[in-house]
Order: C-alpha cells, then sequence, then structure tokens
C-alpha cells in the first residue's frame, strides 16, 4: 500500500484514503453486507410461492443476466473514481452526483429502521431460552412485545422491552463506525460472519433432524414447472436477487472504493454473488426443514404454515421452538442468525453515509461517524421504539425499497449506459486486473436487460400501490411516510448536490487522472522490489 510520504512533495495523494487491509476482508464486508435478513426470512418464501425447485431456473438467469452484472456496474464505479458514492458518480460525470446523494438517502432511511429488527431479534434471542411467548406467539408479539397500535401514526407512547435494546445496538453500531475501515468494520465482519455462518449452519443440520422435515424439503423443491410460463414469477426472481445482492444503492460503490488499485474486482464479486446465493439456498432447507416440523405437528399441509417476513421469525418460528426438541437451541440459534446478519448488513449501509459525508465535508474519520450515527440513531430511537413502530417500519421499507431503490437503479443505469456512454471506460477498468473479462454481452446486460426488467418490476409496484393502500393504511399516513418520504429523497438529493465540496475532496481535480497513474505505478514498484 502507499503512504502519504511516498508522493512526490507538494502532490496530492490518494492514498490517504482508508483501504481493506485484504482483498479476503473485502470479501468478508461484501458477503457479510449482501447477507442479511431478506436471505433468511425471504429468500425462501419467494422461492415456495414462486414454483419451489422450479424457481431456482430464473433465480439462476437472474443473477447472471442481472445480478452479477449490476453488481460489477458498482465495483467499477467505486474502484475507478475513488470515492463514496457521490463523489464516484461526481467524478464520473458532473451531472451524475445527484444519483449518489440518491443513494446515500435511501440508506438514511434504511439505516433508522433496520436497527429495529436487530433490537427485535436480539430479545428473541433471550426469549427463546425462556421461551417467553407462551402458546401464542402471535399475540406475544402484537399485543405484548410491540404492544402494536390500532391506527399507525406517530406515537410518543414508548415500548421499555424494545427501546433499550435499540438503543445498545446503536451503542455497538457506533463504535464499529466510528473505529473506521480497518479497525472497525473490517474487524466486526471478521467476527460477526464467521459466527453467522457457523450458527446457521448448526441451525440447519438440527432443522433436518425435526420430525416433518423431509416433508418441509418436498414441499419446497418440487418444481412446478407451469410458474415458469408465469412472467411474475420471473419478475419476483430478479426482483430478489436485485435487493438481495445490495446493488444501486451505493454500498458496494463505497466498499470497492476502500480497495487497492490493482484488485481482481470481477472475480471478488463472483465469490460474493455465489456465496450469497449458497446462503439463500442454505436458509430455505433450514426454513423449510423447520416448517415441515411445525406442519406434521399441527396435522396441517406445508403451505398453511409458510410464511415470510416479520410473520416468519417472529411468529412461525417461536411457534416452533416451543415444540421442537432441544427448542431453546433452535431459537437461540436462529434469532442469533438474525442478529449477527443484522448487523454486518446495517453498518455497510451506514459506512454510505459516512464515507459521503467525509468526502463532501473534508473531516475526519470519527467526526464524519458521529456527525452520522448520532443523528441517525436518535431518528431511530425516537420514532421506532414506540406502540407505532411496525407500521412505520412497514411502510417504510415497502416504499423506499420501490420508490428509493428500484426507481434510482433505473436512473442510474439510463443516466450511465445512454446519457453518459460510460460503459466502455467502466468494462475497460473491469478489465485491467480482473480474471474474468467484461466484454460486449456485459454492456448489453447492464445497458438494455436490466433498465428494461427494473422499469417493468417499478411499473408493477406503481400499479399495486396506487390500486389499493398499501396494507389498509389511512391514505394521509401512507401519503407522508409512503409516496412522501419517496419524493423527498429526490428532492433531498437535489439539494445535496448543490452545497460545496471541500476542496480536500479534490472532487474536479484535472490532476486527478495523474494521481490514479501515479499510484499505479508505485504499487507496481512496490511489488517489484518485495
Amino acid at each position: 500500500m502507499t503512504t502519504p510520504s511516498s508522493a512526490p512533495a507538494g502532490k496530492p495523494t490518494l492514498a490517504s484514503r482508508e483501504t481493506f487491509s485484504t482483498r479476503k476482508l473485502f470479501i468478508l464486508s461484501a458477503i457479510g453486507s449482501a447477507v442479511g435478513l431478506g436471505n433468511i426470512w425471504r429468500f425462501p418464501y419467494i422461492a415456495y410461492d414462486n414454483g419451489g425447485g422450479a424457481f431456482l431456473i430464473p433465480y439462476l438467469a437472474a443473477l447472471l443476466s442481472a445480478g452479477i452484472p449490476l453488481l460489477f456496474l458498482d465495483y467499477a464505479v467505486g474502484h475507478n473514481f475513488r470515492g463514496s458514492a457521490p463523489l464516484a458518480y461526481r467524478r464520473l460525470h458532473r451531472g451524475a452526483e445527484v444519483l449518489g446523494w440518491w443513494q446515500v438517502l435511501v440508506c438514511f432511511i434504511i439505516a433508522i429502521y433496520y436497527a429495529l429488527i436487530i433490537a427485535w431479534a436480539a430479545m428473541f434471542t433471550w426469549f427463546s431460552v425462556t421461551k417467553a411467548w407462551g402458546d401464542d406467539a402471535e399475540t406475544f408479539l402484537l399485543k405484548d412485545f410491540l404492544q402494536v397500535a390500532d391506527v399507525p401514526g406517530i406515537s410518543f407512547d414508548y415500548v421499555p422491552a424494545v427501546f433499550w435494546p435499540l438503543l445498545v445496538v446503536w451503542i455497538v453500531i457506533i463504535a464499529i463506525m466510528v473505529a473506521g475501515v480497518r479497525r472497525g468494520i473490517s474487524r466486526a465482519n471478521g467476527i460477526f460472519l464467521p459466527l453467522l455462518i457457523v450458527m446457521f449452519v448448526l441451525l440447519v443440520v438440527q432443522s433436518l433432524f425435526l420430525p416433518g422435515a423431509m416433508d418441509g424439503l418436498n414441499a419446497f423443491f418440487t418444481p412446478n414447472w407451469e410458474a415458469l410460463g408465469d412472467p411474475l414469477v420471473w419478475a419476483a426472481a430478479y426482483g430478489h436477487i436485485f435487493f438481495s445482492l445490495s446493488v444501486a444503492f451505493g454500498i458496494m460503490v463505497t466498499y470497492s472504493s476502500y480497495l487497492k488499485r490493482k484488485t481482481d474486482l470481477t472475480g471478488s464479486g463472483m465469490v460474493v454473488a455465489f456465496a450469497n446465493s449458497g446462503f439463500e439456498i442454505l436458509a430455505g432447507i433450514g426454513v423449510f426443514a423447520a416448517l415441515g416440523f411445525m406442519a406434521q405437528s399441527a396435522g396441517t399441509a406445508v403451505d398453511e404454515v409458510a410464511g415470510a417476513g416479520i410473520g416468519l421469525a417472529f411468529i412461525t418460528f417461536p411457534t416452533i421452538v416451543s415444540e421442537a426438541p432441544f427448542g431453546a437451541v433452535l431459537g437461540v440459534l436462529f434469532f442469533g442468525t438474525l442478529v449477527f446478519a443484522g448487523i454486518t448488513s446495517l453498518i455497510s449501509i451506514l459506512e454510505v453515509i459516512v464515507a459521503a459525508v467525509q468526502d463532501k465535508s473534508g473531516w475526519n474519520r470519527v467526526k464524519s461517524s458521529l456527525a452520522v450515527c448520532i443523528p441517525v440513531s436518535l431518528i431511530s430511537i425516537v420514532l421506532f421504539p414506540t406502540v407505532t413502530g411496525l407500521q412505520l417500519l412497514d411502510t417504510f421499507d415497502a416504499f423506499v425499497n420501490s420508490f428509493g431503490i428500484l426507481a434510482g437503479a433505473l436512473v442510474a443505469v439510463v443516466l450511465i449506459s445512454w446519457v453518459f456512454r460510460k460503459l466502455p471506460v467502466l468494462s475497460a477498468h473491469l478489465n485491467r486486473y480482473s480474471t474474468i473479462k467484461m466484454r460486449k454481452t456485459w454492456m448489453i446486460l447492464v445497458g438494455v436487460v436490466s433498465p428494461l426488467v427494473l422499469a417493468f418490476m417499478l411499473y408493477n409496484e406503481f400499479v399495486a400501490k396506487i390500486k389499493e393502500p398499501y396494507e389498509g393504511y389511512p391514505l394521509d399516513f401512507l401519503a407522508v411516510f409512503g409516496w412522501g418520504m419517496a419524493g423527498a429523497l429526490v428532492v433531498g438529493a437535489i439539494i445535496l448536490t448543490l452545497i460545496p465540496w471541500s476542496s480536500k475532496s479534490k472532487v474536479d481535480d484535472p490532476e486527478y487522472a495523474e494521481i490514479v497513474a501515479r499510484e499505479e505505478h508505485e504499487i507496481e514498484d512496490e511489488e517489484a522490489t518485495r
């Protein structure tokens, strides 16, 4: 790695930017970001509900034709232009900076509610020991634990059982973010991701030995070939892959900017993509083995107990824990994996914001981390550990995914491909040191296939949410926290773009290309002398 002293006197250097000390730590961090709550509680049901074993065909097609190409696009932008999402896009083209801020604000919204789910999972890890939910997990969750109000809105009626663990989660997260890329993010992922994998493997093994596990696996893997003729099944596959790999909302742009110049980007991306998919299939095996046990115990079919999201995690699984042999161990393993998966994903989400503030302001790491994490944590702690926290989370999540991430990604790929025409430059950068070369096929997938798929998905989401109020929530509530929030992302991104950059960012420095070239020569010289 180059050091500031290795640059000629008076010349700017990019080496002061933090980097992952090894490619392995980058891969661990990228996998930690990709492997999140959705892998565990969303993928199994999406696959089951869209053709079972047959769903693996559109899933693999979506991974190869959209997921991996867009992942490489993020890598190329971040690594080539060496900055946070706004800075990297600004260096790509002056008019592209707003894309970066759009992604930063998407991460801001996700961060304020994502911590809440980690806090719930932490509490349910403890509840699993005593099976505190009793005979009715749903009543325990909604009435006893969350104390959910009948009417959505803003409430200051706080729930202590949620407030305190949420506070602890934020203290841990802030400490990691302040420590920086090497001492914080790399070390956290180096600890939490292996623990996550070990705990989840143990969970899957235990689930496979439950009575009725094979019934669950048969339900999960039995193919429904007719489903392949349904366009919505293919849209579901693309939608899941898109969110699963953490593409197009600044995470991989930011993480790849911390890689050393001479890095195999495509090789690293393949490892991340297939590790993420492998974890998802493992999650499907574990979850449906447990659901098979639950169905046998209740004397019902698997499809009557299968579900996704919060219901699967905090209602169905507690019921399984209550009935299964060594249920307490099963519960601790399941909810512990949710905690670790949530933490590794949340730190990647926050890093997008911290890096952007650091680049824009020129502040140091500690000041930037505190300037981001304290306001985000305060908003999270004020809004979400209340009797209306569940409804707020549900609304934020539904609308930021559809009209934040999807819409932002569509605009980004269209602008980069057809307006700024940067795909050839980015393809050349990917090919410079990578083992897997990106040719015209990659540019077609990014510039043609991805926009068509994203437009179709966005249209479906828009029609669904216009046709009837989301979850039957009041229109004024949705107007503020759904549609209003989505519109505020765009307005906020424009406003942040207008704020001047710190001179330390060298965002418009004509010597930038010279800096990059010089550092590459220095790296080659260092390697030659080893």
